[in-house]
Parts: C-alpha cells; structure tokens; sequence
C-alpha cells in the first residue's frame, strides 16, 4: 500500500515539474489582456450608444419644447380670441338694452304729456254733463300708474334722471336748447327743462334739454 502511494505521488511531482509555467504564465496574461480588451470595447460601444441615445433625447426634448411653444402660443390667442368675443357680445347686449331704454324713456315722455293734459283738462259746461270729467280723471289715473310702474321699472335697471334745473349747465350731459336773461339767477344757470336727460350708473343715456341763464355781461 506504501509502494502504491509512493508510485502515485511520484507520478504527480514528474507532472508537476513537466509544466511549462512560462508558457502558463504568458496564457494568463494574454486571457487578461483579451478581457481588458474587451471590456474596454464593450465601454466605447456602450459610450456611443449613451452619445447616440442623448442626441435622440435631445432631438426629442427640442421637439417637445417647440411643440409645448405652440400650444401655449395657440393658447394664448385662443383666450385673447374668447375675451375679445365676450367684449364684443358685451358691447352687443350694452347697446342692445342702451336702445330699448332710450324706447322706454320716449314712452315715458308721451305717458308724461298725456297724465299732465288730463290731469288739466277742464271740461265744459256740455262735456261736464255728459260725464266727462269722470272718464278723463280715470285715463289720467290709469296714465299716472303706468308711469310710475315705468318708473320703477327704469329704477331696477339703475336708469336715473339727471338733476338738472337750479344747477350750473354741464355740456357733457345737457344741451341748451334756449337762453334767458335772469338777473334773479345765477349766470349759466339752468332756469327750466324741456326734456329730462338720463344716466345709467356711469353711461349718459340720453342729454338734459334745458334752457340756461345768462346774464347780459356774460
């Protein structure tokens, strides 16, 4: 058994001593000299892929900036395009109700006229008779309710009359239609009105026709 392992040890130690360990050693190095060559193509094809792939993203990212440029672009026109339709619709129903006011306010005018001839209407002995001064009481009492409804209707949509009579004569919402010469009044005083003028809030709906006082040396 002795001999046996003997035998065996020493065929090991002749395989051992007839390895070549130069040309070992000289494997090894080319193995790790391929492997680094490897890796270092491995890393330039990776590097160009990172480069070629930046370009696209960047390509892409360009594509993405000058896309988003338009749309907020288109944006901003279509809401400047919005305001600028709701400013004409605006103006549209402002006028729109600026000429069923100035209707409404002729209205008023004749419902006035009328009320004020009934309300005086001094019938004679015949009329008085036949009943007269009854009828027309009552179509100047009718007269005189519609226009106060008028009136009030002309309230709730701000529609004011312009305060004009004793006041110093304003053109920018009065005309003179007339002068008289008062020396009991103040010069450029407004001494009666022909027809009352009206505001809405701010906006000058229709002028003040009034008849002003004007002094001699004036």
């Amino acid at each position: 058994m002795d001999e046996a392992k003997e035998r065996l040890l020493a065929g090991v130690r002749t395989w051992l001593e007839g390895i070549d360990t130069d040309r070992l050693r000289a494997a090894a190095t080319e193995r790790e000299e391929t492997d680094l060559f490897s890796l270092y193509a491995a890393l330039g094809t990776l590097k160009t892929e990172v480069r070629h792939e930046a370009r696209h993203f960047k390509g892409a990212l360009d594509q993405f900036r000058a896309l988003f440029d338009e749309l907020q672009h288109a944006n901003v026109q279509l809401q400047t395009e919005i305001n600028e339709q709701r400013k004409r619709e605006s103006e549209q129903t402002r006028e729109a109700e600026r000429v069923l006011l100035l209707e409404l306010l002729d209205l008023r005018d004749r419902l006035r006229d009328g009320q004020t001839h009934a309300a005086g209407y001094r019938p004679g002995w015949l009329s008085r008779k036949g009943g007269a001064p009854a009828f027309v009481e009552g179509i100047a009492e009718g007269m005189r309710m519609n226009l106060q409804r008028l009136d009030e209707l002309l309230i709730r949509r701000d529609v004011r009359p312009i305060e004009a009579v004793g006041q110093p004569f304003d053109p920018l919402v009065m005309s003179a239609i007339d002068i008289v010469e008062d020396p009991s009044q103040a010069a450029n005083q407004v001494v009666s009105e022909i027809r009352t003028g009206y505001m809405r809030g701010d906006l000058l709906l229709r002028t003040a026709e009034v008849i002003v006082n004007k002094l001699a040396n004036n």
